[in-house]
């Protein structure tokens, strides 16, 4: 099986004509492999998966990710209500601790502490910024309307397209067409600043999800093709696909929704206890608090661990991890981590045999592929703190 067609059998990938997005031309332009993935047609990969993740661990590379839901939260005109109040009945996010341009990671929950989504919050302007996973953007919009008092108004900013700029070179390539009251090399992650990017008007956040450094970049979508020719124009920068994306984030340790995450289960198994922040811990008062405080206090039955195999054979999703004869845990991210030259895998595994340094097994097309649990991310973080 080839490399694309094992990212497409990944995350379950059909080549359709669904709705476009800005760049769709500009990929296509320059010889992407289109795939529908949430909804819309999206480049999987230029020249190669391989070469592409490598590309972005040692230069920078350029990702289009304006399926991503991009919203904007504020009071209603001549409303008196306390934004941050309502927000945090909606998300287990402490809002009294984020500063304004200061991004922070958070969680949509149902009622009963199940992962709805994944999500980065903003203090920008006089709202809440936020940017949602493209597959469940709709279905958040609909939650959050549901969790949220009618006097916050919730944005669409579905004008507006996404570029994320990832790798170490990313600084130097984006700093050339950037002016503003900030200098782009003193953010650090999980800070933005308004800037003009050729003349456009950009807010950019030293963020991402590929474990490197580098930036997301908010612009209008009619201005996406430019700005996308600019940057690719600089030697640090390649166009990057999906799989690419793919494979970094899983390097890195990073859950990607509807695999490693879903509404099955919560903060506390999937890792992702930081999401929920510590005041609100205590305190509660969001939907699904009290499954996070009992988790907390009384364990779970499964987590979320890092295991890495032996032999060239990636396991993949819905693949049983055994120890022994008993099954002990499920795969729900895998593939080859061209970093490690060695294939990597993401699993909940029984509590019990979730120690690092715990000897597994992964049933793959009737193989056993021996595998340990080991520590995430599988390769360093990069991020400019």
């Amino acid at each position: 099986m080839s490399e694309i067609s094992e990212f497409e059998d990944e995350l379950g990938l059909e080549p359709i004509e669904p709705a476009i997005l800005p760049l769709d031309a500009w990929h296509r332009g320059r010889g992407a492999r289109m795939v529908e993935f949430a909804g819309y047609p999206m480049p999987v990969q230029y020249e190669g998966i391989l070469a592409e993740h490598l590309w972005t661990r040692e230069s920078a590379g350029l990702f289009d990710v304006s399926h991503m839901g991009q919203l904007y939260l504020a009071p209603a005109e001549g409303a008196e209500i306390d934004l941050d109040a309502a927000i945090e009945a909606a998300l287990p996010i402490d809002l009294s601790t984020l500063k304004t341009d200061s991004v922070r990671y958070s969680l949509l929950l149902d009622e009963e502490g199940g992962i709805l989504d994944d999500l980065m919050v903003t203090r920008w302007q006089s709202g809440i910024y936020m940017v949602v996973n493209g597959a469940t953007k709709w279905d958040d919009i609909g939650t959050l309307r549901e969790y949220l008092p009618d006097e916050v108004n919730i944005n669409h900013l579905d004008d507006s397209a996404l570029l994320a700029l990832q790798g170490p070179k990313a600084v130097d390539a984006l700093a050339r067409h950037v002016t503003g009251d900030t200098v782009l090399a003193d953010l650090k992650f999980m800070k933005g600043a308004a800037f003009k990017l050729a003349g456009v008007d950009a807010w950019i956040s030293r963020s991402g999800y590929t474990g490197e450094d580098g930036f997301e970049i908010s612009i209008p979508g009619e201005n996406a093709a430019e700005i996308a020719e600019l940057l690719c124009g600089e030697p640090e920068v390649k166009p990057i696909g999906l799989g690419a994306r793919d494979s970094l984030r899983l390097e890195a340790g990073l859950p990607l929704y509807g695999h490693d995450m879903t509404p099955d289960q919560g903060a506390v198994e999937a890792g992702l206890i930081f999401g929920v922040n510590k005041r609100r811990r205590s305190e509660g008062g969001f939907p699904g608090a009290a499954r996070v405080q009992k988790d907390l206090s009384e364990g779970t039955a499964r987590t979320r661990v890092g295991l890495a195999l032996e032999g060239r054979m990636a396991a993949r999703e819905g693949a049983k991890v055994l120890c022994g004869d008993a099954e002990v845990g499920v795969v729900t991210s895998g593939g080859f981590a061209p970093s490690l030259g060695r294939p990597i895998a993401m699993a909940y595994v029984d509590a019990a045999k979730a120690a690092d340094g715990t000897a597994l097994q992964i049933e793959m097309r009737g193989k056993r592929l021996d595998a340990t649990v080991v520590p995430m991310p599988f390769v360093p973080n990069r991020y400019y703190r």
